[in-house]
């Protein structure tokens, strides 16, 4: 087979581009960030066209992944699960040797190993929302992070909402999948529902839109909730805002890790993830979850308001201890 020659920086661009139909912008996010270390190797090693990789050389990509970044076993098997995907995308176009994606090695994980626990306890979140409340109330990173904690929602569904969406005197929004206009759903038209709110919500996301949203709409005419003057907000600003409000330092006024505030790199524009404490949007997510298991929320109503199966919530969402899911059926129990 006559391969066709082909640069690093080009080959992940076109496989993204490629991908954009199939995925969510969420997923093409994810995969643009993995891909990011992968090019930086490439370069790292003078690699100018990818004809040249070899199953060798993909396991030193491994090695040098895992010592670069110290990852955890199931972050490194979720970037070289993502690095098998675009290798298997290139032997589609002739750029690498047929079945190389076969090399491409990552860990296999245990039950306890493929379930995260990073979670924003409701303390923390209540921290979190009460700080933004006091010195930033309504603005867009109030907004965006209550959003996430009182509804359940992905990142990518915070984004997609428009103010129409938004229901204040019958108190709910309303999820759409519209691809068109560039913003998807996770599981597509099985994403759409309608999500109810706490009073204290809507009046927030009212004072929101009628004094401080920009009056902007994005490149399709809609009217993006989550607005900023250039237009919808972008899922690594949600990113952003919740790895930098996250951090106990902001709302506490200590560090829990012992580091001196004044000179913690964690305090540094951008770098906010590396305060060990600070968690993603999903880890939000996670927690409110949680939360609403343990208030005795219905697992099939959590279920339908975060959009998630029953097996995967319990694996994946379901922080409670054995101890207190006992207690819990413990009260049903004593209703009987």
């Amino acid at each position: 087979m006559n391969l066709e020659p082909i640069h690093p920086d080009r080959a992940v661009e076109l496989y993204l581009a490629d991908r954009a139909a199939d995925v969510s912008e969420a997923t093409l996010y994810s995969h643009r960030s993995r891909l990011g270390h992968f090019r930086r190797w490439c370069d790292d090693q003078d690699i100018e066209n990818l004809n040249d990789l070899t199953g060798r050389r993909l396991h030193a990509y491994r090695i040098w992944r895992r010592n670069d970044g110290e990852l955890a076993k199931p972050t490194e098997k979720t970037q070289m699960d993502t690095l098998r995907v675009f290798i298997r995308w290139l032997e589609s176009i002739d750029a690498v040797e047929q079945d190389l994606h076969t090399k491409v090695l990552s860990p296999s994980l245990t039950a306890d190993e493929n379930t995260r626990d990073t979670t924003l306890t409701s303390d923390e979140a209540e921290d979190v929302l009460e700080e933004l409340e006091k010195y930033q109330y309504a603005s867009l990173k109030h907004v965006t992070l209550a959003l996430l904690w009182h509804t359940m929602m992905r990142r990518g569904a915070a984004r997609a909402l428009d103010v129409q969406d938004f229901h204040p005197s019958e108190r709910y929004l309303e999820v759409v999948h519209r691809p068109e206009s560039e913003t998807p759903l996770k599981n597509k038209q099985r994403g759409e529902r309608l999500v109810a709110l706490p009073g204290q919500m809507c009046d927030l996301l009212t004072d929101w839109i009628e004094n401080k949203r920009p009056d902007t709409v994005d490149e399709f005419g809609r009217e993006p909730l989550l607005a900023t003057e250039q237009g919808r907000i972008h899922v690594g600003t949600i990113q952003h805002y919740a790895y930098l409000f996250t951090r106990p330092c902001l709302y506490s006024g200590v560090c829990p890790h012992g580091r001196d505030i004044e000179t913690c790199e964690a305090t540094e524009r951008d770098r906010a993830s590396k305060c060990p404490s600070s968690v993603s949007p999903h880890a939000i997510r996670r927690g409110s979850i949680t939360h609403a298991l343990n208030q005795e929320m219905p697992e099939k109503a959590v279920s339908d308001r975060a959009n998630v199966s029953k097996d995967v919530l319990e694996q994946h969402y379901d922080r409670r201890s054995e101890r207190e899911k006992m207690e819990q059926r413990r009260r049903f129990i004593e209703m009987l």
